[in-house]
């Protein structure tokens, strides 16, 4: 089984690409997804969480995302100590679900893959891209962000020309029909490398 990592910056539309692999058959683990419910699922990692940010951190037993984003959004620090509690518990669930699937390789979409060192997990990695206007455009659009805070996040995410270096593939993400068609190929490609491997 491969594991084939897929990623991207804001609003590069990583989470389309995923659910266009997930229409040809290829099981697809949203990392972002699945670490929000483990934070409301997991007692440990609630328990870990209030010791960190106060009973705040949880409202009616249901993480407080506003109140944990701002809490991380300016400190680095306090992002990094989440980061502890959570990821490891997503890297589990995440190995046990794998464990599950019956096709020759699994797509793994995370936001922040080659910030981490997460590529050393991957056998291939999938880079999404888009040109910046068109990020910006999507996430003010999607999460009535201003340009400023879109910006803030950009500069924050590794640059795109370093993540090219590292991406097995990428697949350029600006109109969907050009976008299933490199789905498509890259999907080929990956059966061709996997089946000569």
């Amino acid at each position: 089984m491969k594991i084939v990592g897929l990623t991207g910056g804001i609003g590069s539309g990583k989470t389309t690409v995923a659910k266009l692999f997930a229409e040809i058959g290829i099981p697809t683990y949203i990392a972002d997804d699945e670490a929000k419910a483990l934070m409301n699922r997991s007692k440990t990692i609630k328990r870990e969480l209030i010791g960190l940010f106060g009973s705040e951190a949880y409202y009616n037993e249901t993480i407080n995302r506003t109140f944990i984003a701002q809490a991380i959004f300016s400190d680095k620090d306090l992002l990094n100590k989440m980061n502890a509690i959570v990821h490891p518990k997503v890297a589990n669930h995440f190995k046990q679900w794998v464990t599950e699937q019956e096709t020759v390789y699994v797509l793994k979409e995370t936001a922040i893959l080659f910030e981490h060192g997460g590529e050393k997990d991957c056998h291939f990695t999938i880079l999404v891209t888009a040109p910046e206007n068109i990020r910006i455009e999507r996430v003010i659009k999607r999460d009535s962000k201003t340009k400023e805070q879109v910006l803030a996040i950009i500069k924050n995410q590794l640059p795109e020309a370093d993540k090219i270096k590292k991406a097995t593939f990428v697949i350029e993400n600006i109109d969907l029909e050009s976008t299933k068609n490199q789905v498509l190929k890259v999907h080929k490609k990956l059966l061709q490398a996997i089946i000569i491997d």
